[in-house]
């Protein structure tokens, strides 16, 4: 299973498992830098929306300055005529300020038997309130609130746990009859001790507290594509981010990522997800938790990126 991972991986990074839009993309231009609204396609059917920050889609979803999320290379793995899959991540949110400006549409979308996927944890360690962008979250999965006056919005505010507003949205998605699915984030190009860096002691590891709290399925991303860049190698993994650009991934980081995402949802006991599936999902072998991180492949000094 190991080997066959790598290989998956290897194929991403030459482009050989890239989707034909991927690989036929033009260069964004000035007029493309516009955010087009992703609705789903066909009201026929369900549908599989994607929430998050610019780790599950970058900017426009474009490709400008080299940059995508995971979730814009997601589609290819499903059948599109059983379902659509809809990308209405942000980038720049944090699971509060997404709660707060963006789930109101989403959720005005969920139909029953629609499926929610969410990802967050990037930004939530942000500043609670400041002139910039007062995105923060307290830390953790607990029921703690700060009673602020935004200084942006200049409105006064209940700020809650990252926790919360996670716990929130799946009870607002399974109020529309929606199954809701939480990720944790995706890793940083962080090393510590030859290993890729882990987030199991805050947001990774409070996603998790969220999912078993609510019984909703949890892909544990971080960690399988932890191991997936411990194999590589720190030198392979360079070339899955962008250069200066904090956790944002390049195209073949992205689809590294979407592949591990479909490795995890093939892990569960009970995937919902199977049915709708395509022949490129049907070349992902599950994702394997159970054991213990395998030693690093190659050795690689640390590297502790700032947050």
């Amino acid at each position: 299973m190991k080997t066959k991972l790598l290989l998956c991986f290897a194929l991403i990074l030459s482009g050989g498992l890239l989707p034909d839009y991927a690989q036929t993309a033009k260069p964004a231009t000035a007029n493309a830098s516009k955010r087009i609204e992703n609705v789903p396609a066909n009201p026929n059917l369900p549908t599989l929306f994607l929430i998050g920050d610019s780790t599950v889609r970058n900017g426009s979803g474009t490709g400008t300055g080299g940059q995508w999320g995971w979730g814009d290379f997601l589609a290819p793995y499903f059948d599109t005529n059983r379902i659509n899959v809809v990308n209405r991540a942000l980038g720049g949110t944090s699971s509060r300020t997404f709660y707060r400006d963006q789930w109101p549409r989403v959720a005005a979308m969920l139909r029953p038997g629609d499926f929610v996927i969410m990802q967050f944890g990037h930004n939530d360690s942000s500043a609670v309130n400041d002139t910039n962008r007062a995105r923060g979250t307290i830390k953790g999965a607990g029921k703690q609130t700060q009673i602020i006056t935004n200084l942006i919005t200049k409105q006064v505010e209940e700020v809650h746990s990252f926790g919360w507003y996670e716990k929130t949205i799946i009870a607002e998605a399974r109020e529309k009859g929606a199954m809701p699915m939480i990720c944790s984030l995706i890793p940083r190009n962080s090393w510590k001790n030859g290993r890729a860096g882990r987030n199991q002691s805050d947001y990774a590891g409070w996603a998790g507290e969220v999912a078993a709290a609510e019984h909703a399925p949890f892909l544990d991303i971080n960690e399988i594509i932890a191991r997936q860049y411990d194999q590589l190698g720190q030198e392979k993994v360079q070339a899955l981010f962008i250069a200066g650009a904090g956790p944002h991934t390049s195209r073949a980081g992205a689809e590294t990522n979407a592949a591990c995402v479909v490795a995890a949802f093939k892990s569960l006991k009970e995937n919902p997800l199977a049915k709708f599936f395509s022949e490129r999902a049907r070349g992902v072998p599950p994702a394997d938790l159970s054991q213990p991180a395998p030693a690093p492949a190659v050795p690689a000094k640390d590297k502790i990126e700032p947050e």
